[in-house]
């Protein structure tokens, strides 16, 4: 049996990710590396008695490259004599459906698909071929969205389906190199297709996996790669260690604020997820700073957090967020709104490259969206207003700033002030924008904002 072969085994038996005799559904997408794992169970199963089927996913994106793959799944099936399930659907009707990346919504339906299928078959293990390098490239993707331990800790050898109850992910390859299972398929003369859409740097993963890796082997040495690995282990226990902790908190909590901070941020991560509410990093800090805070996460609901640490949503209306001398703006969708003198219009947009961040213009800035909140306030300026400005470490007064702006007195009761769903400020009419809601590498969703005032309404601003 050749070596790399034996490896594979040995790891299987060791992790005891299948059991003698049990039935294996195998995700199959016609690439190297899934078709390379389903040979080896393929080779391995007479000894370890297991019943395989094979499960494919057509996206619809790639039109006749996608049938071929197709055909070329069905075909490999027949030939190695397992049963063969195929799935079809639209994932670019999927990503405007749900508002979400094409990668995304692709992800989400091939996931249903296995778990259903899975499910059609009364089989309840589907293995998948990520291996290690895809472990690396998660750890970058995870760590340019703001992940904390138990998305930095990668890929479980032995996972539960996202949508189906009592069904389990298992990695069997998660521990071998791309270049070995390369290595594999050439030494077996193993035929399988390759995806177009991999060559294609408009994927941040393809630009992480092109660009990124070559340059950590290159720079630091293939160890290096190695030495992240090991970290992802280390830090992969450490947030089950948290998770734990967590889960015991809130059993039978004892007071937040005696809570190391990692642990509050845990235990907050924990009650957004069970409320469906996405937990951010930003979010959960400002839960842990501001008790009893209404804090808006999406169009009408809020959540807060009172001081035994425990968070609620709440369902609010857009008067909620009306201020006397102000009126609430709705930022979820676009629209323009006359205040006073100045008419204002916004546009929530999604970020189709990462880094890519427009210039502002005469009348125009832009803003991280998610951080801004659903809701908006447009107001005059008001004695005691605090404002961080692009590049300050802290909030000062509004006051200090029209003064070293050279404001004068009579002009600034006309200024104008955009406040956050969270009540803080974050655009201020001549000022620059707010440090704590400018368009970073996390950036998902950008708010670009538009003002014009009358020539001659006010004089010359700072």
């Amino acid at each position: 049996m050749h070596t790399w072969l034996c490896e594979v085994e040995k790891t299987v038996v060791e992790r005891t990710l299948f059991r003698d005799g049990q039935s294996i559904l195998v995700a199959v997408s016609a690439g190297v590396d899934s078709v390379v794992l389903l040979h080896v169970l393929h080779h391995l199963a007479p000894a370890h008695k297991w019943r395989l089927a094979v499960a494919h996913f057509n996206h619809g994106l790639r039109g006749k490259e996608s049938d071929g793959d197709e055909r070329f799944t069905r075909r490999l099936a027949k030939r190695l004599g397992w049963p063969v399930i195929v799935g079809r659907g639209d994932a670019r009707s999927a990503q405007h459906a749900g508002k979400i990346s094409l990668e995304m919504a692709a992800r989400k339906m091939r996931h249903e698909f296995f778990g259903n299928a899975a499910r059609d078959l009364k089989i309840n293990t589907v293995a998948l071929a990520h291996h290690a390098d895809d472990q690396v490239e998660l750890f970058f993707l995870r760590l340019f969205r703001g992940a904390g331990a138990e998305g930095l800790g990668g890929m479980r050898w032995i996972g539960p389906a996202l949508y189906h109850e009592g069904v389990d992910l298992v990695r069997p390859l998660l521990d071998q190199t791309r270049d070995s299972i390369h290595d594999f398929a050439e030494t077996h003369r193993i035929y399988f297709r390759e995806d177009s859409s991999n060559a294609s740097v408009d994927i941040l993963r393809n630009r992480v996996r092109r660009h990124l890796i070559p340059v950590l082997r290159r720079e630091f040495g293939a160890s290096s790669l190695k030495m992240i690995l090991r970290s992802m282990q280390v830090i992969a226990a450490n947030g089950q260690h948290l998770a734990a902790a967590a889960d015991a908190w809130l059993r039978s909590p004892t007071p937040f604020p005696e809570l190391s901070c990692a642990l509050q941020r845990q235990c907050l991560r924990i009650q957004l997820e069970q409320l469906h509410v996405k937990a951010g990093f930003e979010l959960i800090e400002q839960l842990r700073y501001n008790p009893d805070r209404k804090i808006s996460i999406n169009q009408g609901h809020t959540v807060r957090r009172d001081c035994t640490g425990r968070v609620y949503q709440q369902e609010v209306s857009m008067a909620a967020f009306s201020d006397a001398t102000g009126i609430a703006l709705d930022l979820t969708r676009s629209g323009d709104q006359q205040f006073d003198q100045v008419r204002l219009a916004w546009k929530s947009q999604d970020v189709k490259k990462a880094g890519a961040f427009p210039l502002p213009r005469k009348g125009i800035e832009y803003f991280d969206a998610d951080k801004v909140g659903a809701w908006g306030t447009v107001r005059h300026w008001r004695r005691g207003d605090r404002f961080r400005p692009i590049g300050m470490t802290s909030d000062v007064k509004l006051q200090d700033l029209f003064t070293n702006a050279k404001v004068k007195k009579d002009e600034r009761q006309l200024r104008l002030v955009a406040c956050a769903a969270d009540g803080r400020v974050f655009w201020v009419e001549g000022l620059r924008i707010g440090e704590c809601f400018k368009l970073d590498k996390g950036t998902v969703r950008r708010l670009k904002w538009r003002w014009l005032r009358p020539r001659g309404a006010i004089a010359a601003q700072g």
